[in-house]
């Protein structure tokens, strides 16, 4: 089991990771454009991996966008930026977001602390704390450490809904040949549409 340190966010760098994503959906969604994360908070220099996921708030509410990695060679700052825009873009879900629908998502941002590779992912797996990424056969797919629990998943479960999201059987995460990575990270979320923030 190997373990790397990434960064630990306060409650305002959570809140501007947040506004960042927004502003790099709105930029790219309105204008095509990418935008620069400007001046950075000094966590934003830090070198480490960032999720960013896009969920619509129409009707029960559905997954629009996720993009992102556990691991980066890039400062945080630009990983929230890049991610945020592959989230909206069509290569996530299927679908470009378009204008009409930003003032309907929430936006939220997973910074990644600690990554595991783990033998044992049942056994090292704690929910609520890890997220989960599955790699094999030239297919990879993630989760956010809060999914599981929004969901009332067994650590089981939440590894076969991984797998699946890879494109692989459910029970693949058993396989020699398949890597089961786990990270840890901070995920700070808009409470509503362009509203206040929240780290869960």
């Amino acid at each position: 089991m190997s373990q790397r340190q990434g960064v630990d966010l306060s409650y305002e760098d959570g809140a501007r990771a947040v506004e960042l994503a927004r502003e790099a959906v709105e930029s790219f969604v309105q204008h095509g454009q990418r935008e620069q994360p400007g001046s950075m908070r000094e966590a934003f220099y830090e070198r480490t991996g960032a999720f960013v996921r896009l969920e619509s708030t129409r009707g029960r509410g559905s997954l629009r966008g996720c993009a992102g990695g556990y691991r980066s060679g890039e400062q945080l700052g630009h990983v929230i930026v890049d991610s945020a825009i592959e989230a909206a873009s069509e290569d996530s879900c299927g679908s470009e977001v378009t204008p009409s629908e930003l003032p309907n998502l929430t936006v939220s941002v997973c910074a990644v602390r600690n990554v595991v590779l783990t033998d044992d992912p049942l056994a090292d797996l704690e929910l609520g704390t890890h997220g989960v990424a599955i790699d094999g056969g030239g297919e990879g797919g993630w989760l956010y450490p809060t999914v599981p629990v929004q969901n009332n998943w067994s650590a089981r479960e939440y590894l076969d809904r991984t797998c699946r999201k890879a494109g692989l059987p459910p029970t693949a995460w058993q396989n020699d040949d398949v890597v089961v990575t786990l990270f840890e990270g901070q995920v700070f979320r808009e409470r509503e549409a362009d509203g206040s923030i929240e780290e869960l």
